[in-house]
């Protein structure tokens, strides 16, 4: 008989998502309305945000705070090298150059050292990817965006609900000048697709009130409506923030089964030769959205899971071999060995403490042979 299959990941529906729904469906107001606010004061009051703004995904987020902040054509942005390609996607939506940084190989974040490295007179965003949900080294990136006058936008796609390292306490999306959720499907909660911005700067919730819609600071009619400046149409719906409300009834058990299952890797696999976890510090709150893992022999690691129904993801490819943004790998060396050595390990909610225990089994038989 097969084994059971043992997902990556596997999205969960609580149960509470449909009655919401049909609140939305019997008020007849499926637009960005009174739910979707709802919805964002329920997030940012979460993580400590003054403002939340809902829009259609994490890349439109990252696009609009960068053109909130005043990016356009013909300036550049400095991004990491190991991150989804959206964070570098949203860049070219601003009409900006992304500058890649290679990363620091204990943590899989971008290395401050090469951000600083990187700033020249056209630099106007730093942003940082919290990869997996571990936290970037803000202090040292935000001292270096204060010394040259440039705008934090923190891509927190990966973290929400992980606080920070660093003695702060604040949850990583509210560090910067602005701040990043996804609510795709792999994500803590999930609303189809959907993304969200913090920021308690005023005077830039504004700027993104308007950009999100079509230059009105506040909610229209849609017909004698002022449209003082130019926006676009990133609206959320309240049909996605009604799913997204019946999702955030599971977020503490989801929350602490992630905490959880990162623990039980972590004492299970310390000290297995050929395999690292670049690890979080769960102790103070940081929160892995997946079990990430270095892994000398990967792609055979990850063959061998397969054959025993044990499903991993292999990390994104460095941006740099991506042919939009093709670079030499001399340029980013830790990337460049690090990158091909990544895996991420099953970490669905529903995944049991004797199924994590069955994959760390897997995994040292195999290393151990």
């Amino acid at each position: 008989m097969a084994n059971k299959k043992i997902a990556w990941w596997t999205p969960e529906i609580t149960g509470e998502e449909a009655a919401l729904i049909k609140e939305v469906l019997d008020a007849n107001y499926l637009n960005d309305g009174d739910v979707t606010t709802r919805f964002e004061q329920t997030v940012a009051k979460l993580v400590g945000a003054k403002h939340g703004i809902a829009v259609t995904s994490g890349t439109s987020a990252l696009f609009l705070s960068l053109v909130g902040v005043g990016v356009g054509a013909g300036d550049e942005v400095i991004v990491p090298d190991i991150t989804f390609i959206a964070t570098a996607n949203a860049v070219t939506m601003a009409g900006a150059k992304p500058v890649l940084v290679d990363i620091d190989p204990n943590t899989l974040n971008a290395d401050p050292a090469a951000i600083k490295k990187a700033i020249t007179p056209k630099t106007k965003a730093i942003m940082p990817v919290h990869v997996s949900g571990r936290g970037a080294n803000m202090n040292e990136i935000l001292k270096i965006g204060a010394a040259h006058g440039i705008p934090v936008i923190e891509d927190a796609a990966e973290a929400f609900m992980s606080v920070a390292t660093g003695g702060s306490k604040k949850f990583l999306g509210t560090l910067g000048k602005a701040g990043c959720l996804s609510f795709s499907p792999n994500k803590t909660i999930t609303t189809g697709q959907g993304g969200m911005i913090f920021t308690d700067d005023d005077q830039l919730h504004v700027r993104l009130r308007e950009l999100k819609d079509q230059g009105r600071p506040v909610k229209g009619t849609g017909g004698d409506d002022f449209h003082n400046v130019v926006g676009y149409n990133f609206k959320f719906t309240n049909l996605q923030a009604a799913v997204g409300l019946g999702q955030l009834s599971r977020l503490t058990q989801r929350v602490e089964r992630q905490r959880r299952t990162y623990k039980l890797y972590a004492e299970n696999l310390a000290g297995v030769k050929g395999l690292r976890l670049p690890g979080f510090e769960v102790g103070i709150g940081e929160t892995p959205q997946w079990v990430d893992a270095v892994v000398e022999r990967r792609d055979e690691l990850d063959k061998f899971l397969i054959e025993r129904n044990v499903h991993c993801r292999r990390f994104w490819f460095p941006i740099h071999t991506q042919k939009p943004y093709k670079l030499s790998d001399a340029q980013f060396p830790v990337s460049s060995r690090v990158g091909p050595k990544c895996i991420w390990l099953p970490t669905p909610f529903n995944i049991t403490d004797a199924e994590v225990l069955q994959v760390c089994g897997y995994i040292k038989e195999f290393l151990n042979a």
